[in-house]
């Protein structure tokens, strides 16, 4: 008979989870294996068994919250209607953030470490945004729709980061329904904005 594994996948997802949850709301600098142990219940030995390290706790946390948030985007559907699917990852954009708060935080917020958070425009989540650019603008230079990306992830951060932080009126429905005008009347205008600036436009 196998013997069983003390530290499992279910130790090292809660550990993940503490440990987002730490650097979201204190910072990294906050996060100690000790402190992390003890709320998910554990000891520091199980930290250094599955991660070896501080650092790679930190790294793996990352990694992971910059996998869901990922994973959320790429759920979206591509369908034969090019700005429809770029409102829909922008509606997909904040229903991860609402669920996942902690998680979101730390992909685009919470300070980490040097080398712990990869540079934005290299990720896999803005890879899905810039795609999506293309084919609203199939004939927008690469550069120019990886500036209109980043404008657009600008926009949606922005009115994300308000509503985490409890600074917009309304109920649920009324913030859900303000955003998604928001991405029906800006999202449009700045793809406008861009046509006009790419080459041989006018």
């Amino acid at each position: 008979m196998p013997r069983p594994r003390t530290h499992d996948d279910t130790l090292r997802a809660r550990l993940l989870a503490e440990a987002t949850r730490v650097v979201s709301e204190r910072g990294a600098v906050a996060l100690t294996v000790r402190d992390v142990a003890a709320r998910a219940g554990t000891s520091a030995s199980a930290v250094y068994a599955l991660f070896g390290s501080r650092e790679e706790l930190l790294r793996a946390a990352s990694r992971a919250t910059q996998a869901a948030f990922t994973d959320r985007l790429a759920q979206v559907p591509v369908t034969g209607d090019a700005m429809a699917d770029l409102l829909a990852l922008g509606t997909a954009y904040r229903d991860h953030a609402l669920a996942s708060p902690h998680g979101y935080r730390v992909v685009v917020e919470a300070p980490l470490p040097s080398g712990a958070r990869p540079e934005p425009t290299t990720t896999a989540a803005f890879s899905l945004l810039r795609a999506a650019v293309a084919r609203v603008l199939p004939a927008v230079p690469d550069d120019a729709a990886a500036r209109l990306a980043l404008d657009l992830w600008s926009l949606v951060h922005g009115a994300v980061a308000l509503e985490l932080a409890g600074l917009l009126p309304g109920d649920d429905e009324e913030r859900a329904a303000r955003y998604v005008a928001l991405l029906r009347t800006a999202g449009p205008a700045l793809v406008g904005a861009a046509v006009g600036r790419a080459p041989g436009a006018g």
